[in-house]
């Protein structure tokens, strides 16, 4: 009996890790739909590219997703099914007709439809997350679900920490499930659209901070887009102050208004409810700065105004 032949849409770790998954369960990987690396973003996660061409799979990186070239190449291919882990566009629905198509998403659909669902849970303060391995259909992360694995969120985790078991969490669901998929015994279970909600991407801007919500929510964005995701910051005369590492302080405000600070030599970030973060490291552009820089830096700015 031929190997079940699959035609895969993947990127980032979790397609380097679902390919691996489907490689070790004997599919045969006709073709792989990737992307061009952009230069300006910060490439942390592995390549899905290099990973084909170790493996001398064929792999192409078109631009659109929806050009006639690629639906022409997916047919070609005579896949008897579609896999689309982490791919950044959506497949239109001329593709998700060549054969049974599966998304692996990373929350426990329904919860956090759409896109960076890993930074979305932690910025909303959830304590628990997955991957699910769904249907799919023309509409974003809606179909049946197949099979879904959860993973805590701990109090400290920032978003790279949990995407990191989001990864695991993938390639354990895909691993559990393959067999039955292969068979075509796979469960199926409501996605019921009613519960969770579909949230859209997020820019660098989006980690500007509120000084004057509670210190929790403030909390969670910087955990949610600390590096290697562009980081949560602030502005003070027109210079950028971005934090890399921080936890909840035990130590309250006391009079200090809202906004950076400096206490016995050490960074604070003042909050609204009047506590505050414990900035352990910050930076402003590509240069560390110390508590005696901020300093000096604040009462420069206190003296001038």
């Amino acid at each position: 009996m031929a190997a079940p032949r699959a035609v895969v849409f993947g990127y980032h770790n979790v397609g380097v890790r679902c390919i691996k998954v489907l490689l070790a369960g004997g599919v045969d990987i006709a073709l792989v739909v990737t992307h061009e690396d952009n230069p300006a973003e910060n490439l942390w996660f592995e390549s899905v590219a290099s990973l084909c061409q170790a493996e001398g799979i064929p792999y192409i990186t078109p631009g659109d997703a929806r050009a006639p070239e690629l639906l022409a190449q997916v047919q070609a291919a005579k896949p008897d099914m579609l896999f689309s882990f982490y791919y950044r566009h959506m497949l239109p629905a001329s593709i998700l007709e060549v054969a049974p198509a599966y998304n692996m998403h990373g929350s426990l659909l329904p919860q956090f439809r759409g896109r960076a669902p890993v930074n979305w849970a932690v910025l909303h303060g959830a304590t628990q997350t997955g991957a699910t391995l769904h249907e799919m259909t023309v509409k974003p992360d809606a179909g049946a679900i197949v099979a879904q694995t959860a993973v805590p969120i701990l109090p400290d985790d920032t978003a790279f920490e949990v995407f990191g078991k989001v990864t695991v969490a993938a390639e354990q669901t895909l691993w559990g499930v393959l067999p039955a998929l292969l068979d075509g015994t796979a469960p199926r279970q409501p996605n019921d659209l009613r519960q969770g909600g579909y949230f859209g991407g997020r820019k660098p801007d989006d980690g500007r901070i509120d000084w004057g919500l509670p210190a929790q929510q403030v909390y969670n964005l910087h955990r949610a887009v600390a590096p290697p995701y562009p980081g949560a910051f602030t502005e003070i005369n027109h210079v950028v102050y971005t934090i890399i590492t921080a936890r909840l302080s035990k130590q309250t405000a006391g009079s200090l208004p809202a906004g950076l600070a400096v206490v016995d030599n050490c960074i604070f970030g003042v909050c609204g409810d009047g506590r505050m973060l414990a900035i352990s490291a910050l930076k402003a552009g590509d240069e560390t700065i110390s508590a005696k820089q901020l300093q000096e830096r604040l009462t420069t700015s206190v003296s001038t105004h």
